[in-house]
């Protein structure tokens, strides 16, 4: 039956996420430094065991081997060093167990601090060099939580941060939600070991073809170029170095299984296989697939490439916001042209015309120029006389309007109120001769 002490050990160990032997030594640091407030232990060369499956602690002291005792702190007689090591000479170094001194309340306390002191900087220190080694590898974990600055994540020994430049834009972080992440690099810090992930490096991906395809794994298919745009696209080049191995088939897998684990764990983000080759010309071609490529011009001098493609695979040449064309060029390491076939064409059909030179015209002999008076006085007598014509001003063409024309003869209620008041504020009288007759103006 195990004592309480291994019992207590092993719930320490399992809290703490610390290995059992590591919690072991803790302990016995922390006890021999509790003993060693004793001056007789002080003074001398001891160190404690404890035993892992009794629970016993054993403290002991390392004397030298004399004839003749005069220090009992350091030195021990043959008889007493026989007793320990049947083979033990004069001058040898013994191990003497010896009894710790009992201590009391104040030496218990100081024990627990420093142990939990121990215990602290042993986690720091484990954590530390259990994930070192292991920077640029996959490792998997849960989002813990979410803070303003970074994203806490759990990989169960230990707590990562996935920091805003090393979070992809397109996927969308939960507690509890689970991801595969790139172990970017573990920094000591004065708090502890500080674990940085990624989600936008280019090496996630190459990790996941090593998890997901034994062949990557296995060194029999390679892969020698990545470009990624993270959340959107990546373009991974491959190529075989086993007879027989097809290395787009080998990523793809039976019905796309393969390449279909590996999106899924990218959050949907597309994947273009490529077909690594040695010449340049064929390996932009392949970048640039499934577009078909008319033509390349390669410059060595600047690395840069004119591709030439028709007019209706243009846009898909290019891709959404120039990201195909930036990703294959990014793949293959050279500068990327793109133009249309028309765009070519119109450039090499441009001409230019000559126009022919004229002939020289004679020139007749020219006569010496007159003074400036005789010409002015030829001037005169050339001009003929003008006569001065004044135009008469043009009459303007009088507007008449209809109701002047029919003011007399309209009846008094469609005169114009003008009129009205006109004949409101002069009055005419009627003479007696010229009372209107109303029957002669009947007929």
């Amino acid at each position: 039956m195990k004592s309480d002490f291994i019992l207590a050990v092993t719930q320490l160990a399992a809290e703490r996420k610390l290995p059992k032997d590591r919690i072991l030594r803790v302990l016995e640091d922390t006890l021999l430094s509790v003993y060693k407030k004793d001056e007789n232990i002080a003074r001398q060369d001891v160190f404690l065991r404890i035993s892992p499956d009794e629970g016993t602690v054993r403290l002991f002291s390392r004397r030298r081997v004399v004839e003749e005792v005069r220090d009992p702190l350091g030195e021990v007689s043959l008889e007493e060093a026989l007793k320990v090591n049947p083979h033990a000479k004069i001058g040898d170094i013994v191990d003497v167990e010896i009894a710790p001194t009992n201590t009391g309340r104040i030496a218990a306390q100081t024990a627990k601090q420093i142990m939990l002191q121990r215990l602290s900087e042993a986690e720091k220190e484990y954590i530390y060099e259990e994930f070192a080694p292991r920077a640029g590898e996959l490792v998997g974990g849960a989002i813990q939580r979410i803070e303003p600055k970074y994203i806490i994540v759990d990989l169960g020994k230990a707590e990562g941060i996935l920091p805003p430049a090393e979070q992809v834009q397109t996927e969308r972080y939960r507690v509890g939600q689970r991801f595969r992440f790139y172990l970017l690099e573990v920094s000591k810090t004065p708090k502890g070991p500080q674990i940085t992930l990624s989600r936008t490096h280019p090496n996630l991906v190459r990790r996941l073809f090593e998890l997901e395809i034994p062949e990557v794994r296995e060194g029999a298919v390679e892969i020698k170029a990545l470009a990624r745009d993270a959340g959107y696209r990546t373009k991974v080049a491959v190529v075989s170095h086993r007879e027989g191995v097809d290395p787009l088939g080998a990523c793809i897998g039976l019905r796309g299984i393969r390449i279909q684990n590996i999106i899924n764990e990218l959050r949907g983000e597309k994947v273009d296989l490529v077909l690594w080759h040695p010449d340049p010309r064929q390996f932009i071609a392949n970048a640039l697939s499934p577009v078909q490529v008319l033509d390349i011009e390669l410059n060595e001098e600047e690395k840069t490439a004119l591709v030439i493609i028709s007019d209706t695979h243009y846009p898909l040449a290019i891709g959404k916001d120039g990201k195909n064309v930036r990703l294959a060029a990014k793949l293959t390491g050279w500068r990327i042209d793109i133009k249309s076939l028309s765009a070519v064409r119109e450039r090499e059909t441009v001409h230019y015309v000559e126009k022919p030179e004229a002939p020289p015209e004679e020139v007749a002999p020219q006569e010496p120029a007159p003074p400036e008076a005789e010409v002015r006085e030829e001037a005169r007598a050339e001009a003929p006389e003008r006569e001065e014509v004044k135009e008469e001003p043009k009459e303007k063409a009088q507007i008449r309007f209809a109701e002047d024309i029919f003011a007399g003869r309209m009846p008094p209620a469609l005169k114009p109120e003008k009129e009205k008041k006109k004949a409101k504020k002069r009055p005419k009288p009627l003479r007696e001769e010229e009372e209107f007759d109303f029957e002669r103006e009947a007929f």
